[in-house]
This record gives structure tokens, C-alpha cells and sequence, in this order.
């Protein structure tokens, strides 16, 4: 069918309220904690579908990827698992997410409807002074992530780019250390897809944590994965607990953001470029911009580069999902550009000033229209090309 883009796994159904106190206490500040069974609040579906007509619920994982890519033109299909249930044959959260994903025009064909788990849920803090909220995540269906249903969605939708979303949250995703998503991500460089894996804040306290250098064990599931992989962007914070964890602590604060993030893309480049016969591309995101490293078919291996955002101004309404939005950004900009991708000659700087505006666009979005500001690529490129957002962003429905 020739999809652009396949993105893959923890369809979840992100509910956000001012009283979920419980989730801090599961979670603590900031953090995403991969909760068990026993700690799952009973909610009913009743509860949990009343919240998402009166708008407490927003879609996470590929629901901050998919439809953004969709709106700027891309052809994108969504592979996850959902919950049955009794909303047309899915649960309230599983209904919900497929509805979204397609109204924003993104193939939904390679659903696998689970008889036996419910959708994977989250519950937010929503905090009044806006600040990045902990996340109580409990997996669900996603659990039961399967590679090898996922090899025939790959053979019959034939995508140019696959996203696994994400790495560390899913049992069966991330079985044998990692080494099943490890291999699944070289079959699909095998079939000459560019192959992109996200990882998430697998701490429930990460500042303390950071402080601490003490290792976080899921981000060991990483290593098998990045010698494999051709794309991989993380945050600041979750850059340096996985550098804690794979290569020792480091005390961080005794040097300046530019020198640490150089420390962890110059230690991925070290230990994790291996192959030298492919473009590759590292990168951490900040607060207001990306650092980029990339090295060429030929192995060699660029500098580290800050790329400052030119799209910070405006008020942030939520910070969940920033990442995932800048990632979409990003391979929204490589989709259009695949051969210059491939044989090392593309404007990464322009690439992650994509990932940025993307970003910016959507963290300051009203949460019911959170991917209203995105337009169709060229017009996205012209605002990258100019350096500023758009005053008042076309509204598509």
C-alpha cells in the first residue's frame, strides 16, 4: 500500500484531572511510573466514558505522533492493540482512540482487538501552575505487543519510516532484554525501512534519581536496540539516566547542558555505531531546542550540534507529549526527504527546526484541539524557512 509512516504500540487514553491526586503518590513529580494490576483505580467504563465526552481524556503514545504526521500530509498507519468492549466492539478508551486516530485521517487497519486486557490507560495529575505532570500508566493490552503480527502489517502496508513507541512499557515488546524489538527493528532495516525507536522517563522521581547515579534497570533494554536502529531521540533528563545505567553515573550538575549532552551523543557514537553502511541520527531534546549528531553510510561521524528553537513564544498549556510531537516533526521532514536521508546529504539543522515547530505547536494547543495547528508539509516547511509560527494557526477538522 506504500504508508509513509507505521507507528507502533501503547495505544493508550491519557485522563487528566486537578483531582487524581493518586497518581503523585504512584508516580512523584514529573515521572511515568508502569503500574501493576493492584494499583489500577476502579474506574467504570461508564466513569471513564463520561470523562472523555466532557473532555478529561486525550490519546498518548502514537495519538501525539500519528495525526500530526497525517495532517501534514503523510500517509500513516497506526499499530497497536485495543481492549474489547461494549462501545462497537471496543472498550470506552479502545473506542475512543480508534475513532480519534481515524477522523484525522490515519489508517487504523493493523488494530489487534484483545479479548482479554483492556486498552492501555493513564491517569494524570493535571497540576494548576501547568508544569509536566506524573504519569500513572497502566499497560493493558499493550502488554501484549506482537512482533510477528506486526511483520505481516509491515509486508501489506509496506511503510518507508517504522516508529516503535516506546521502549521499556511494554512485556512482550520488550521480552528477551530487548532483544526481540532489537531483532524486529533489523528485519525491518532488512526491508530498507528507516527504523525509529522512542524511549520514555522510566523514573517515577527522575531529578532525584539523576542526582542519585543510581541505574534505572529498563534502560538497559536500550542496548540491543541502538546498535539497530537508525533514529533515536531522547530528553535531557532521560539521556542522562541512560547514561547512568549503560555506562556509569556521572556527576551532571558539575557541567553545563551543552558539555552533558555532548557526553551522552558522543557515547552512543562510541559504543553504538557499529554499522557503518547506513545514515544514522542521534539527538536530545530540551526545553526550548534539539542537539543533533548524525553520521553517514561511510561511518564517519559529524559534531554535536545545538539547534535553538525559533518557536518558543507563546504559553505552554501542557508539556505531555512535547517529545513525541518534536519526534513527529522530525520524521514528518525526513518522510519527504528519504534518498537525502539515506546517502547523508539532508539538512538535518532544518529536520530538527522541524521536530521544534511541531513541538511548539503542540504543547500549545487547547488539549481538545491539540492537533488543530498542524498544517500540510509545505506550509510547515515555509514557517521552518521564515522561523516563526503561524500568528493564528489553520484550523482543519
Amino acid at each position: 500500500m506504500g504508508m509513509d509512516v507505521l507507528v507502533l504500540n501503547t495505544g493508550v487514553v491519557d485522563f487528566r484531572r486537578t483531582d487524581f491526586e493518586f497518581a503523585d503518590k504512584l508516580v512523584g513529580r514529573g515521572g511515568l511510573a508502569k503500574c501493576g494490576v493492584e494499583d489500577q483505580p476502579h474506574f467504570s467504563q461508564k466513569q471513564l466514558a463520561r470523562w472523555i465526552r466532557e473532555g478529561f481524556a486525550t490519546c498518548g503514545g502514537p495519538g501525539n505522533l500519528a495525526p500530526l504526521m497525517a495532517r501534514a500530509g503523510l500517509k500513516v498507519a497506526v499499530g497497536v492493540n485495543l481492549g474489547r468492549g461494549d462501545y462497537n466492539g471496543l472498550d470506552a478508551q479502545g473506542r475512543f482512540f480508534h475513532d480519534l486516530m481515524a477522523a484525522n485521517g490515519v489508517d487504523m487497519s493493523a488494530t489487534c482487538v484483545r479479548p482479554d486486557l483492556p486498552t492501555a490507560t493513564s491517569y494524570i495529575h493535571q497540576k494548576p501552575e501547568k508544569e509536566r505532570g506524573g504519569i500513572a500508566y497502566f499497560p493493558g493490552a499493550s502488554d501484549e505487543f506482537n512482533f510477528e503480527i506486526v511483520k505481516r502489517a509491515v509486508e501489506r502496508l509496506e511503510p518507508k519510516v517504522v516508529n516503535y513507541v516506546y521502549s521499556g512499557l511494554s512485556r512482550r515488546g520488550d521480552a528477551n532484554e530487548g532483544r526481540d524489538l532489537a531483532e524486529f527493528i533489523k528485519w525491518a532495516r532488512s526491508r530498507n525501512i528507516i527504523t525509529i525507536v522512542d524511549s520514555t522517563t522510566l523514573a517515577a522521581d527522575p531529578r532525584k534519581v539523576i542526582c542519585s547515579g543510581q541505574p534505572v534497570p529498563q534502560y538497559r533494554l536500550l542496548e540491543p536496540v541502538l546498535p539497530q536502529v537508525d533514529i533515536f531521540f531522547t530528553s535531557s533528563d532521560d539521556a542522562r539516566m541512560i547514561a547512568n545505567t549503560i555506562s556509569g553515573p556521572r556527576p551532571w550538575d558539575r557541567f553545563d547542558a551543552d558539555q552533558n549532552a555532548a557526553y551522552f551523543l558522543d557515547l552512543l557514537t562510541g559504543k553504538f555505531w557499529r554499522d557503518g553502511a547506513r545514515t544514522r541520527l542521534f539527538g536530545v531534546t530540551f526545553s526550548s531546542g534539539a542537539y543533533e549528531k548524525h553520521c553517514g553510510p561511510d561511518g564517519s561521524a559529524g559534531t554535536v550540534k545545538k539547534v535553538e528553537s525559533r518557536f518558543i513564544e507563546g504559553e505552554v498549556i501542557d508539556l505531555v507529549g512535547a517529545g513525541d510531537a518534536f519526534r513527529a516533526g522530525l520524521i514528518t521532514y525526513i518522510s519527504h526527504n528519504i534518498k537525502a536521508f539515506v546517502d547523508c546529504s539532508m539538512d538535518f539543522v532544518q529536520a530538527v527546526q522541524m521536530g521544534n515547530l511541531f513541538a511548539s505547536l503542540f504543547i500549545k494547543a487547547p488539549l481538545d484541539g491539540r492537533y488543530n495547528a498542524i498544517q500540510e508539509y509545505n506550509k510547515m516547511l515555509s514557517l521552518v524557512s521564515a522561523g516563526s509560527c503561524p500568528d493564528k494557526p489553520t484550523v482543519r477538522r
